[in-house]
């Protein structure tokens, strides 16, 4: 079962806190962030400013005790109050212990009271010690603490901070115990439950994740039988939800009611804050819109995404007549605050706005569907899809356990082409960005910035 409380930082917020706590002079240092949240099938906060607290300034600084000006702490409120935000007082332990102490006790006791009467509503502590790794607790009306069970970085490498564990060295390694142990306390959400969707969702549910978001607002046709798991004639004549079917299909693998179905499109309300819950979401999707919400729901909730797509481009040839011009497929992973599926163009504004407009031509169809050009409502493609799939998932599994032999960020999107025999990767430096309004914006109205799916 998936645990509870997340604090969520983006890799750049962490990168920044890191270098201001560890200055190289051996003594304890101290910052604020100010967090959106979440409060869903579980409390999530998702850290949106960082406000540090200069060297020169604080009171007192030894490598085991640190006293800081109140004035700070008014900054902050002054950053949270308008929209009832989370603060997070975080300070180092040069030491290495990654435990609260009872100098620390002490001081939120002090300081909580006085954050809650800022402003009404839920605050914290962190720790960090030097290699980056955090721990933070939570105090309701100022009063009792409760642990945060997991604090994440969803960066070049996923880094997953739990509650309880505080040796480095039992971080599990990949394809192990470990890893199925770590997976059963995350939530996956996979958008598109079809051709590469239904893969995923059978490797992401026998990998052992402890709760599994589905969401598609389709049903199950013959035509669909030859490409989606689990998938059945009986399940066909009788118009069953994609997502239904395969909620079952992982009951019969885990014994075990893991899977929450959403049948909607992933443009719908419900959709949007299921997967808001997820610790990783995979977009498994055929439009350009469905990519766009689900870009922007990584981005609002601070979640990695992995988004997968396939394509048989075809071509005339004027002697032989249509033919294959490539089998090809493309994963790319968004890290949250880095590049976005519209920076790299998966989607644009006009291919979204044709999209709609011209959704029952003929041509526009043709060109949406696995083969180019040709019309076919049953491409025996599921040996192309398990090889997409199959990329994706062990992308994420490569992010969060790290065995490759160069640096992650070197894979942000990964191409093949089986008719070329090729595999191709970019870079996460190479993708120019756009500024990103919604990064940790949480639940902020109109969702998602898309007044359609305000709360009416």
């Amino acid at each position: 079962m998936s645990h509870g409380s997340r604090l969520i930082l983006t890799q750049e917020l962490h990168t920044s806190l890191k270098k201001h706590l560890f200055p190289g002079d051996g003594k304890e240092a101290a910052a604020i962030l100010v967090c959106n949240r979440y409060e869903g099938v579980r409390l999530k906060l998702m850290a949106k400013e960082l406000i540090p607290v200069p060297y020169e300034e604080c009171v007192s600084r030894t490598s085991d005790f640190i006293s800081w000006p109140g004035s700070y702490l008014e900054k902050a409120i002054d950053a949270a109050e308008e929209t009832l935000m989370t603060v997070i007082l975080v300070h180092s332990h040069p030491g290495g212990l990654l435990e609260f102490s009872d100098t620390d006790d002490a001081s939120d006791a002090q300081t909580m009271l006085s954050l809650y009467q800022g402003v009404d509503t839920v605050h914290g502590s962190a720790i960090m010690v030097s290699e980056g790794s955090m721990r933070a607790r939570l105090y309701r009306k100022g009063k009792y603490a409760e642990n945060v069970d997991l604090v994440t970085v969803a960066g070049d490498d996923i880094h997953y901070w739990w509650d309880g564990i505080y040796e480095l060295s039992q971080q599990p390694i990949a394809f192990t115990s470990g890893m199925t142990d770590t997976f059963n306390k995350l939530t996956a959400a996979i958008i598109g439950v079809s051709g590469t969707g239904s893969i995923v969702a059978e490797q992401v549910a026998r990998l052992g994740f402890g709760e599994i978001v589905l969401i598609d607002h389709d049903h199950i046709e013959k035509k669909n039988l030859n490409r989606i798991l689990n998938s059945t004639l009986d399940d066909a004549l009788n118009g069953r939800s994609k997502v239904d079917m395969f909620a079952q299909a992982i009951r019969n693998i885990r014994g075990k009611d893991i899977a929450q179905p959403i049948q909607d499109t992933i443009f719908s309300r419900e959709a949007v804050l299921s997967a808001a819950n997820a610790d990783v979401i995979f977009c498994c999707v055929d439009t350009f819109q469905a990519r766009m919400i689900a870009d922007r729901i990584a981005s609002s909730f601070l979640i990695p995404l992995l988004d997968v797509g396939v394509k048989i481009p075809t071509h005339v040839d004027p002697e032989d007549g249509r033919k294959i011009t490539d089998v090809t497929g493309r994963i790319d992973y968004v890290k949250p605050g880095g590049s976005t599926l519209s920076d790299r163009h998966v989607y644009t504004p006009e291919l979204i706005y044709r999209e709609n407009l011209s959704e029952e031509e003929y041509d526009e169809q043709v060109e949406r569907g696995y083969i180019t050009g040709l019309q076919e409502e049953a491409p025996a493609v599921i040996t192309l899809n398990m090889r997409a799939a199959s990329a994706c998932v062990l992308e994420y599994i490569a992010r969060c356990f790290p065995f490759r032999e160069y640096p992650n960020k070197g894979y942000a999107r990964t191409w093949f082409s089986l008719s070329g025999v090729e595999e191709d990767y970019i870079d996460e430096d190479a993708i120019a960005r756009a500024p990103n309004p919604r990064i940790a914006a949480g639940r902020k109205e109109p969702l998602l910035g898309i007044p359609e799916l305000g709360d009416m």
